[in-house]
């Protein structure tokens, strides 16, 4: 066997991986039957769905028909931007609000691309914020700090 899409295959690796771990895990509960779920129902399934995408990307990747593509080298300054930029995220959420813990995330991580470029950026994080906003804030009702605490009158 010759793998030929290796993105594709470690990704099928990963997502089976994943998948078991979840189904392994989630027997610590009751399953029980379609009929009565128990707690550990939905992981189970969701684990088994992912084990199974996890299959129907990785076969396709090593047929001959498979596209060749190497995986490039992982470069630590990428990695560690975006560690950095969830980990301001965390940190700035409570006290600055949504807004400038998101727009934060958005900017560090952007710099992390071989193709940053900040007006692009820019109208990325414009889109994604106001995207954001309607989803959690509107559609999910979430409660968390949309602005910064010294702007509200808390």
């Amino acid at each position: 066997m010759r793998i030929r899409n290796q993105r594709d295959f470690w990704a099928g690796v990963l997502f089976i991986v994943t998948g078991l771990i979840f189904m392994v895990l989630s027997r610590q509960y009751n399953v029980g039957t379609s009929a009565k779920m128990g707690p550990g129902y939905f992981p189970m399934a969701l684990g088994g769905l992912m084990a199974l995408l996890g299959l129907m990307v990785l076969i396709p990747s090593v047929l001959s028909k498979a596209e060749e593509l190497k995986i490039t080298k992982i470069e630590p300054r990428m990695v560690l931007l975006v560690l950095v930029a969830v980990a301001v995220y965390a940190f700035a959420l409570p006290k600055l609000g949504f807004i400038v813990a998101l727009f934060a995330l958005i900017v560090i991580s952007s710099i992390a691309s071989h193709e940053f470029n900040l007006k692009t950026t820019l109208i990325s994080s414009v889109v994604l914020l106001v995207f954001s906003w309607l989803v959690f804030v509107k559609g999910l009702e979430l409660q968390f700090p949309f602005l910064p605490t010294f702007l509200t009158n808390n």
